[in-house]
């Protein structure tokens, strides 16, 4: 290890995240990400890693993406952050395609620094339009480290600060339980129904057919919102724009963030429906977020979007999501006694393993073969396994290729 690298290291474990350093230390990863570029990392050693991660979708169309970059250039010629108390073009115009682009009666878009805040204020527009307090989720999910959000997450966050909330006033429930889901709303108490729309920290189990339609249905019989929160399955990753598209489901609320960002500059949005929105006209200041709709973000999540709709890039995503399944299932075929599950909605997925703890040694294994991809935090026999929507055929084979060298570094590791 180069000394550079052991400062920043040091420097990290002694001024900002010991306990994180000290657990990728632990499996064996001691990343420090120097240059980056499309869908490539290197270490400040030198050594290259294929993306597979993505950050959690931030980098959705690849690291520095040159016409992202030339976005934030140009708008940093005229604009800056701006002031969240007046109109702005930038605003004004990405709330207008977001209306656009989202399903149903989504209308306004209230802008945020990051996905946990947009949860936040998604669960406080449900509260203050049903005037109920009960927030349902799904048990192990995660929605970020904010207030309302924390509180609507695992507890094992939740408690770690005290943020439970009162009892009974957060409820989860297990996922593609509607038996569970309906006991759940039974009392007509409740705001909103909060739901990932495939679920990332449980590893991307696919909902079934059906249960997210029943679900909504359920929360219009009982007075309660259904929340889509597609901060990681938005943004075409599953094959439309957004996940919840092809579930028969149109939400009142829907929170989209991280690869709205491009990588480059903090953005998150809660899009609202007509009918849940009565705040915004009832008190113009009723949430305001000094960050939230930076003007120069708003220019790069308009290009975000441009890009992401492009008809050659959907069809591209569309031909990764295949090859990449293809090859995957091949080399399960020839692993399975180890490799158990492909999980998939387009570029969603997630790899299942036969050890409880698969995915976690998996992590450390393709870390050494040059992948950079990440265990599901509640359940790490799963890999979670993100690729980009610009991946060419040539990235994919290589992908592929460092995928399975890795499986066998594992396998050879643990016999």
């Amino acid at each position: 290890m180069s000394e550079e690298k052991r400062r920043v290291l040091d420097l990290a474990e002694q001024y900002v995240c010991p306990g994180r350093v000290r657990t990728f230390r632990g499996l064996g990863v001691d990343l420090v990400i120097g240059r980056r570029e499309g869908y490539r990392i290197w270490d400040l050693d030198g050594q290259e890693l294929l993306d597979l991660h993505l950050n959690g979708g931030v980098f959705n169309l690849g690291h520095r993406n040159p016409e992202l970059v030339a976005t934030l250039r140009d708008a940093l010629e005229t604009l800056d952050v701006g002031n969240h108390h007046f109109p702005s073009a930038a605003r004004a115009e990405l709330g207008e395609t977001l209306a656009r682009l989202t399903p149903g009666d989504l209308h306004y878009s209230v802008f945020a620094s990051g996905g946990g805040e947009a949860i936040d204020l998604a669960l406080k527009t449900a509260r203050h339009a049903t005037k109920r307090r009960k927030i349902v989720s799904i048990a192990k999910g995660y929605h970020g480290h904010t207030g309302l959000a924390l509180a609507a997450g695992d507890e094992r966050f939740s408690r770690m600060f005290l943020s439970q909330g009162a009892p009974g006033e957060f409820v989860q429930v297990p996922w593609n339980d509607p038996d569970a889901m309906a006991a759940a709303l039974s009392g007509d108490d409740v705001a909103a129904v909060l739901i990932e729309t495939i679920p990332a920290t449980l590893g991307f189990p696919m909902p079934a057919p059906g249960y997210l339609a029943r679900v909504k249905a359920l929360c219009e019989r009982r007075g309660a919102l259904y929340v889509a929160d597609e901060v990681q399955t938005g943004l075409g990753r599953t094959g439309t724009l957004w996940a919840i598209e092809q579930q028969d489901v149109e939400p009142d609320i829907l929170v989209t963030g991280k690869g709205l960002s491009g990588g480059l500059y903090p953005i998150a949005a809660t899009l609202l429906s007509r009918r849940v929105a009565g705040w915004l006209d009832e008190d113009g200041w009723g949430h305001v977020s000094t960050f939230g709709g930076a003007e120069v973000g708003c220019r790069v999540a308009q290009r975000v979007l441009e890009i992401t709709t492009r008809p050659a890039v959907v069809a591209n995503a569309k031909e990764t999501s295949q090859h990449l399944s293809d090859g995957l299932e091949a080399i399960r075929r020839r692993h399975p006694e180890w490799f158990v599950e492909v999980r998939r909605a387009g570029l969603v997925m997630g790899l299942r393993f036969a050890d409880p703890q698969g995915a976690m040694r998996m992590t450390r294994a393709l870390y050494e073969s040059g992948l950079w991809a990440m265990f599901a935090a509640h359940d790490p026999s799963v890999l979670q396994f993100k690729p980009g929507l610009l991946a060419d055929a040539a990235l994919r084979d290589e992908i592929l290729a460092r995928f399975e060298a890795g499986l066998e570094r594992c396998k050879a590791s643990l016999a």
